[in-house]
C-alpha cells in the first residue's frame, strides 16, 4: 500500500500598528493592530477555513473514514479564532471529533526559537501541546517546527521530548539521490521517524494550481491522481504539507480548488493500492528505510529551503538579536502579560517582513503584509521593543 499524507499549516500572526512610531515609546503600550487582525482572521475564515473545513468534513463523511488529514495550528491562530472567530475552533473540533484528523504540536508562538533559545523553545512547545489539549481534549505525539525549519538538532531535542513522528521538508540539498517517498530515521536518533514533504507535488496544488502559464494547467484531480498514482512501487508515502489557506485564499474559490479537492479523494481511492494516513499512521506502518543526515538547517521557504526568509540581513539579525536579549529580564519580571506580549514579537512573521531578499513565491507570503517596506517594518518592531524595554525599567527589572 502507498499512503497520501495530508499535512496542513494554520497560522496567523497577530499584526502590529504600523503607525507604531519613535514618540509612542514610553507613553503608548498598544502594539497590536486589533482592526486588521479581527479583518484579517474574518476575511480568511469566510474564505478559507470555514468553507475548507467544511469541504473536509463532507470528504470525511463520504469515504467513511478513509480520508484522513492533519494540522498544525498555531497558539497564536489559535488565540485570534478564540478572540475574533470562534466559530472557526468549533468547525476544527467537529473535524477532530471523527477521529481522521490529527493535530499536530509545534511551537506555540511559530516562532524561531529553537535557533536562538532552547529553554523558551521547550516552553513554546510544551504551552502548544497544552493548548491543543485544552481545546481539543487530544495528545499530540508528531511535531512540525515552525516553517518546517529542521536539522539533526531539532530532531535530536525533539525525541528526547518524547515524540515520534517530526516533519521536514524534502529539500534536494538533503535528499541527494533518495526520495521523499519513504519514511526515514534522522541520523543521531534511535526512535523518531522522520516524514519528507513532496514538495513537486505539493507546490503544484499550494503554488501553481491557479498559473494559466503553468504547462499542466488546468490541473484536474484525475490528472493529479494519476501523478500520485505514478509513485507506486517508487515509495511508500506521498506527503503533501502546505499552508491552509491554498483553499480558498492562496487559490480563491472561482480557479476551482474546493471542486478539485471535493472528486480528489476518489479518484485516489480508486486504486486499490493507495490510501490516506495521517503522519502518526504513517510513522506506524513503515519502518524508515535509511538514516538521514541533515546537519544544517533547512524550511520549507521559497526556493533556497533555508532560513534566509528569517534572518540572515542586518536588519533581521538585528531584531532577532534585539529580542531575544529581553528573554532573561522579561522572565524575571514574572509579569504573565509582559511575557505573552514578548512572545508574541518572536512570531516569525514579524521577520519575514524585513525580507529583503527576492523570492518566487513571495507573493503568497507578502498577501497579509502590512508594511510597504521591510525597513518600515524594523523601525516599528524596534519600537515596540524599546518600549518593552521602558516598561522593564519601571518594573525595576532593567537597570
Amino acid at each position: 500500500m502507498v499512503s497520501v499524507c495530508f499535512y496542513f499549516q494554520v497560522h496567523q500572526p497577530f499584526r502590529l500598528r504600523t503607525d507604531y512610531n519613535f514618540f509612542c515609546i514610553g507613553k503608548n503600550h498598544v502594539y497590536e493592530d486589533d482592526k486588521a487582525n479581527r479583518e484579517i482572521i474574518g476575511k480568511v475564515a469566510e474564505k478559507c477555513y470555514l468553507p475548507a473545513n467544511r469541504t473536509m468534513l463532507k470528504l470525511i463523511r463520504k469515504h467513511k473514514g478513509r480520508f484522513r488529514i492533519s494540522y498544525s495550528i498555531s497558539g497564536v491562530c489559535l488565540e485570534q479564532f478564540e478572540k475574533y472567530a470562534p466559530e472557526v475552533i468549533d468547525s476544527f473540533r467537529e473535524l477532530v471529533s471523527t477521529g481522521c484528523v490529527e493535530l499536530i504540536n509545534e511551537t506555540y508562538y511559530h516562532s524561531l526559537a529553537f535557533n536562538f533559545s532552547r529553554q523558551e523553545f521547550r516552553e513554546q512547545v510544551q504551552a502548544h501541546k497544552e493548548k491543543i489539549r485544552k481545546l481539543f481534549a487530544v495528545k499530540t505525539t508528531t511535531f512540525r517546527n515552525t516553517e518546517l525549519i529542521y536539522s539533526n538538532d531539532v530532531a535530536v531535542e525533539i525525541e528526547k521530548m518524547g515524540y515520534k513522528t517530526i516533519l521536514a521538508e524534502g529539500a534536494n540539498q538533503i535528499l541527494g539521490w533518495h526520495s521523499p517517498n519513504y519514511v526515514y530515521q534522522p541520523a543521531p536518533c534511535y526512535k523518531l521517524n522522520l516524514l519528507l514533504k513532496n514538495y513537486r507535488l505539493s507546490d503544484d496544488l499550494a503554488f501553481r494550481f491557479s498559473d494559466r502559464n503553468w504547462d499542466q494547467w488546468p490541473l484536474s484531480a484525475d490528472k493529479y491522481a494519476e501523478w500520485i498514482h505514478k509513485v507506486a512501487g517508487n515509495g511508500e508515502v506521498i506527503n503533501l504539507f502546505m499552508d491552509y489557506e491554498t483553499f480558498g485564499e492562496h487559490q480563491w474559490a472561482d480557479t476551482g480548488i474546493f471542486d478539485f479537492l471535493l472528486h480528489l479523494p476518489e479518484k485516489i481511492l480508486a486504486h486499490p493500492d493507495f490510501r490516506f494516513q495521517t503522519p502518526s499512521e504513517v510513522a506506524s506502518s513503515y519502518q524508515p528505510v535509511a538514516k538521514l543526515d541533515v546537519p544544517y538547517f533547512i524550511s520549507w521557504a521559497d526556493v533556497e529551503r533555508d532560513l534566509t526568509a528569517w534572518m540572515g540581513n542586518s536588519l533581521q539579525d538585528s531584531a532577532l538579536q534585539m529580542a531575544y536579549s529581553l528573554e532573561t529580564l522579561v522572565k524575571k519580571s514574572g509579569n504573565a502579560n509582559l511575557i505573552h506580549t514578548w512572545r508574541k514579537l518572536l512570531t516569525s512573521d514579524h521577520f519575514y517582513y524585513m525580507c529583503t531578499k527576492w523570492f518566487s513565491d513571495g507573493d503568497v507570503h507578502k498577501y497579509f503584509n502590512p508594511y510597504t517596506s521591510p525597513y518600515d517594518a524594523y523601525v516599528v518592531y524596534v519600537n515596540v521593543l524599546n518600549d518593552i524595554k521602558e516598561t522593564l525599567k519601571q518594573l525595576e527589572v532593567l537597570n
